[in-house]
């Protein structure tokens, strides 16, 4: 599987936000720190083994999918590299920081989402980050501008003095995604960030996440709705029954996909299909399917159909590449 590296149009950082301090520098000749690691990490609860020895990294300066169905242990895992809950077995590094032993470090540079945000409702979406904003040390006086930046980052300025029982459920996942933001962190951890979004906001989420990747940030994002996945991650993991199942990154191999072929003449694509020697399925008189490695094997396709004179209207995915990887896995047949 290839992966997409489009950016959004997002690119600055907030001027008045000072850069977090960076973890521990690697050492020269060294490979940089990755902005996650973990390592044979479990956590049980009683006889229910929740994560069961998964091992990845994500790295800094990218948007990681953390991909796996309900009950797969993505929330666990989170909650485990948020610090929020103690390993059993197994370690993890966080921004260069081991949790175990350096657990406060390595919590100061984390943005943390999980699924459903918890408010006070009778306080407004101000008053709400400036709260956190003091937790984290920030300085009261610069407080007020950077929350305001922030609100506006995620477009809520207009909510900004309201109480938060009044947002819905999408304007309460921003006003989430705004908190795990509100102290500059190197690591962002989201839990199903895009759950109650309406279409804009998912496109805005989208290239936010990218702009944040751009900027340097450590972005693992866990969704099992793989579409929302699709156009933003970087690399992607794979989990299932609380074990890692598969990773995918920028040097795997691609991995064919169906690509939906349609043209105005039919036949004369199904003759030109078999004459190219193309394997494909479909319904007399209707369009086809046919197996391509990647979007490069479909312009070359294209570019074949069109010399040949066949009139090709409609060339699309029949689905997104993570959805392709996740279904050939053996792992969810079983």
């Amino acid at each position: 599987m290839t992966c997409r590296r489009g950016r959004g149009p997002y690119r600055g950082t907030m001027s008045d936000t000072p850069p977090a301090v960076a973890g521990p520098p690697a050492s020269p000749g060294e490979p940089p720190v990755p902005g996650i690691e973990a390592i044979g990490l479990k956590r049980a609860f009683g006889a229910v083994k929740a994560v069961d020895g998964m091992t990845f990294t994500a790295p800094a300066g990218a948007v990681t999918a953390l991909i796996g169905p309900n009950g797969s242990g993505k929330t666990t895992l989170l909650l485990l590299l948020a610090g929020l809950l103690r390993a059993d077995a197994g370690r993890a590094n966080v921004a260069g920081y081991d949790l175990t032993t350096n657990n406060l470090d390595a919590r100061a540079r984390i943005g943390w989402m999980p699924d459903v945000f918890g408010t006070w409702d009778a306080l407004t979406c101000t008053e709400i980050l400036r709260t956190f904003a003091h937790a984290y040390g920030i300085d009261r006086r610069t407080s007020g501008d950077r929350v305001a930046a922030i609100l506006a980052r995620v477009h809520l300025s207009e909510f900004a003095e309201r109480p938060a029982r009044v947002l819905s459920r999408g304007q309460k996942q921003r006003l989430g995604l705004a908190r795990a933001l509100v102290h500059d962190p190197e690591v962002l951890l989201l839990d199903e960030p895009a759950s109650g979004l309406d279409p804009r906001s998912r496109i805005e989420l989208r290239d936010l996440l990218r702009g944040l990747a751009a900027d340097g940030k450590t972005v693992l994002v866990s969704s099992h709705v793989l579409s929302e996945l699709e156009e933003v991650y970087d690399h992607a993991v794979f989990v299932s029954r609380g074990r890692t199942v598969d990773t995918a990154g920028p040097a795997a191999e691609p991995v064919k996909r169906g690509w939906r072929l349609d043209a105005l003449d039919p036949v004369g694509l199904r003759t030109f299909l078999d004459n190219a020697g193309i394997p494909w399925s479909g319904q007399a008189g209707g369009d086809v399917v046919v197996q391509l490695g990647g979007y490069e094997s479909a312009r070359e396709l294209i570019r074949a159909a069109v010399a040949a004179d066949v009139p090709l209207h409609t060339v699309s995915p029949v689905s997104g590449r993570l959805e392709e990887t996740y279904l050939s896995l053996d792992e969810e047949r079983i």
